[in-house]
């Protein structure tokens, strides 16, 4: 049986969207699929017309314009130094390395991927990182420098890097202009969510909304067939995503001072939730790619829950190992040194 609250008024409150936001991957996976069921055993549903098929079936390029406003919102520029150049560190690393997984299995074995993996894909998937995921590890494993470095590592929520990946490679023909368009709303974002903070706070509260009424917009498309389908390829795309962390571990340690090196490079080895979202905006820029949104948006989903409950035990590992002084990159005078003694003193 549901249980229910009552608000100080009287009025039940049944926290639907607390609930949801508690399952790993809950605000993609749930409407995903209750636009399915509905587009499969109602069908004419999603086409009545009004307001109702603008927003639930036509509504994605809007939402997703939407989207980007409060991803931009979420940067913030007062970020400097240390955070700044963790940040940036961690950014082009994440791009870099999924832009060249992406072009070397389109060289290789073509536009249709490889183990139902599209270049497409495996580019929008590795990167995303789950920013939230990450912000959560760095109380733990990481410093207030390492916190800090989200106002830079939010540039990759969203679409905008994947459009640059895939126009600069060819794997996709996107339009210079389709890129300008999505850098509008995202400077539009950053810009007022600098000069406002009640904008911002406004914005960082409106975004599990817009995804859950977007991502009905994009599987209102979707069939049941297309989910299940998605199950094995997109476990692989988790798998492939979380072995990533030990690759930007080395990577940010490498460009880190000793003082500063931790295992928080490894925490952007995940596939963020909203990385979902991107396969929708490749085919606004790309038609050709509209058929198969259905499937790489449901392999981007499953693939953000994979990476959600393996990258923390993978940053535990290498924290672990930092400590033990086993990787050859640890040092006593940084902060994993100074905070390993502190306990040993307690």
């Amino acid at each position: 049986m549901m249980k229910f609250k009552r608000t100080t008024d009287g009025h039940i409150d049944l926290g639907l969207m607390d609930k949801m936001m508690k399952i790993p991957g809950g605000l993609v996976i749930i409407p995903l699929l209750l636009a399915v069921g509905i587009k499969t055993f109602f069908p004419s549903f999603f086409e009545i017309g009004g307001f109702t098929s603008g927003l639930f079936k036509n509504g994605q390029p809007a939402l997703m314009g939407l989207f980007l406003i409060l991803c931009g919102a979420s940067i913030n520029v007062r970020q400097v130094g240390m955070p700044l150049y963790k940040g940036v560190v961690l950014t082009s690393s994440k791009f870099f390395l999924g832009v060249a997984i992406g072009l070397a299995v389109g060289t290789y074995f073509g536009p249709e991927g490889i183990w139902g993996l599209s270049p497409i894909v495996l580019i929008a998937a590795i990167t995303n990182s789950n920013s939230s995921l990450y912000i959560s590890l760095s109380s733990q494993f990481g410093n207030s420098t390492d916190t800090g470095a989200i106002s830079i590592l939010s540039l990759n929520d969203g679409p905008f890097f994947t459009l640059v990946a895939l126009g600069a490679s060819g794997l996709a023909n996107v339009p210079f202009m389709a890129v300008v368009a999505t850098l509008i709303p995202l400077l539009i974002g950053f810009i007022w969510g600098n000069l406002d903070s009640t904008f911002r706070k406004l914005c960082s509260k409106a975004q599990p909304v817009i995804i859950f009424i977007m991502t009905i917009a994009i599987g209102s498309n979707t069939n049941i067939d297309t989910i299940l389908v998605a199950g094995a390829s997109g476990i692989i795309l988790g798998l492939l995503s979380t072995l990533t962390a030990a690759v930007f571990f080395y990577i940010f340690n490498i460009f880190l001072p000793k003082r500063e090196r931790n295992a928080m490079g490894a925490a952007i080895g995940t596939t963020a939730l909203n990385s979902a979202m991107t396969p929708a905006a490749v085919a606004d820029a790309d038609p050709t790619f509209a058929p198969h949104v259905p499937l790489a948006t449901a392999q981007c989903a499953t693939a953000s829950i994979i990476t959600l409950f393996l990258c923390p035990f993978i940053v535990a590992f290498f924290d672990r190992q930092m400590r033990k002084n086993k990787l050859g990159i640890y040092s006593p005078e940084g902060w994993a040194g100074q905070k390993l003694a502190a306990e040993q003193r307690s």
